[in-house]
């Protein structure tokens, strides 16, 4: 691959070898999603892991929403 730009390369790979984390999985509802913890009780979406399909669609469940949850019981 080649990349073509003006920009310093350290500053093209910043980051690249850092561990993204850490991650809580919740379900709400139906659907299964990856969270990453902001504060105690809310969280950025990731991803969603296992939802219907429609879900998908809905702007509520984007990935980088911000959404209210309460802690995984163990």
């Amino acid at each position: 691959m080649t990349l073509y730009t003006s920009m310093p390369l350290e500053l093209v790979l910043s980051g690249m070898n850092e561990q993204p984390g850490p991650y809580v999985d919740i379900v709400i509802g139906d659907i299964k999603m990856q969270v990453e913890p902001m504060s105690p009780g809310i969280g950025k979406i990731v991803r969603l892991l296992e939802c219907p399909l429609d879900a998908y669609l809905n702007p509520q469940y984007s990935p980088g929403t911000m959404i209210a949850y309460s802690a995984p019981q163990a």
